[in-house]
């Protein structure tokens, strides 16, 4: 077990953490993987005392949340900070030819990771971001994402962070049900596919 009593977890993230939180109050989770993870966790360890936040914000880019981290990571003062953010970096690219490089990407997550280290004594968890072929044109986005997702592992090994590698969750999860059936647009999780990402998410703090 990882997480410690009175531990402060923090989910952070676009659309897929964000799943439809309400803003108003900022204790709700929203309806996602998330929520999955702080019920079940709450529920199995309720000596423990953890408090989750959600701050996703849905359409959030990596400098969207640079230019929010103080308010919405540094100032809640978590001792864990989840960050599951990329694949709007590479979707803006297709539908609105507003790239963002690998560079840039790396660049802003990097900042991030160094604010948090610098302000904050807390462990990072990265998840990747993935990608399902489904619609077709989905298959496009790996020459754009699939570099990003390295970017992710790269940083991960090189700050110490953990890692969930959930692009390779998901295409292992696809050999058990077609792509559509862990996400019907290729990028947001039905709630097996949330399910799916809280399960490793809970596995990678050792509390399951």
């Amino acid at each position: 077990m990882l997480l410690q009593t009175n531990d402060i977890v923090l989910f952070q993230g676009d659309s897929i953490t964000d799943c439809g939180r309400n803003r108003e109050n900022g204790d709700n989770l929203g309806s996602g993987y998330a929520f999955f993870a702080a019920s079940w966790f709450s529920y199995m360890y309720p000596d423990k005392q953890v408090k989750f936040y959600n701050r996703g914000i849905s359409g959030n880019r990596v400098t969207d949340l640079q230019q929010r981290w103080q308010e919405d990571c540094i100032d809640l003062k978590p001792t864990w900070v989840s960050i599951y953010i990329g694949i709007n970096d590479t979707w803006r690219r297709y539908d609105s030819n507003n790239p963002m490089s690998v560079e840039q990407y790396e660049a802003g997550y990097r900042d991030i990771i160094e604010r948090t280290k610098e302000k904050l004594d807390a462990r990072i968890i990265m998840i990747e971001p993935f990608v399902l072929p489904h619609p077709a044109d989905r298959k496009q986005w790996r020459e754009d994402l699939d570099p990003k997702i390295n970017v992710v592992r790269e940083l991960a090994r090189e700050y110490g962070a953990m890692l969930i590698p959930l692009d390779g969750l998901f295409a292992q999860a696809s050999t058990r049900a077609a792509s559509e059936y862990w996400a019907g647009d290729g990028v947001h999780p039905s709630p097996a596919g949330h399910m799916l990402i809280a399960d490793a998410w809970l596995k990678a703090v050792q509390a399951k």
